[in-house]
């Protein structure tokens, strides 16, 4: 069976390092990509239909607002079926000690039972959150594995850590 990678990703400013730096490709997508090399599997973008803002202050507000508010953004798109993968790597920054909302969007959309998930996050210092805990309530018939917390300002260097996770 192949395996899919779904990520979340967002260039444009972005806190790395402890400065706001401008990313052409978020970390996350780096490192969605690094996973595909090594196991050559299909890639997913997963992108709200009305995107984040590239400017980091006014993404942290939309994030913030739509955690609050709980929201499920709606989605540009949606891959056309997960039934022929067996492992789904899933990706995405730390936003507000989880997941981003649109994510969550996607994961109550598709039927994830016998899959295996491998969650990957991007942080700058708050590692993979309660992301693991909220990714077991929405997918209770998934088996979790192990999840991987790279921190973004060092993404160029993880190829070592990223291939050392995918083999667990």
């Amino acid at each position: 069976m192949a395996s899919l990678i779904l990520y979340f990703s967002r260039a444009g400013e972005n806190y790395v390092s402890g400065a706001i730096k401008i990313l052409p490709k978020g970390n996350t997508q780096i490192a969605a990509e690094m996973i595909q090399r090594f196991i050559r599997g299909v890639l997913f973008k997963i992108e709200p239909l009305v995107p984040y803002s590239e400017n980091y202050s006014e993404c942290i507000e939309q994030a913030k607002n739509d955690k609050k508010m709980n929201a499920r953004p709606e989605l540009a798109a949606y891959p056309d079926s997960i039934t022929e993968f067996d492992t789904i790597y899933l990706g995405y920054p730390n936003y507000w000690g989880s997941m981003p909302m649109p994510v969550y969007t996607l994961l109550e959309k598709l039927d994830f039972s016998k899959k295996r998930i491998k969650p990957f996050c991007t942080h700058e210092g708050s590692g993979l959150g309660h992301s693991i805990e909220e990714l077991r309530k929405i997918c209770p018939k998934a088996e979790i594995g192990p999840g991987l917390s790279l921190q973004g300002g060092r993404i160029a260097g993880s190829e070592k850590e990223i291939k050392k996770w995918i083999l667990k």
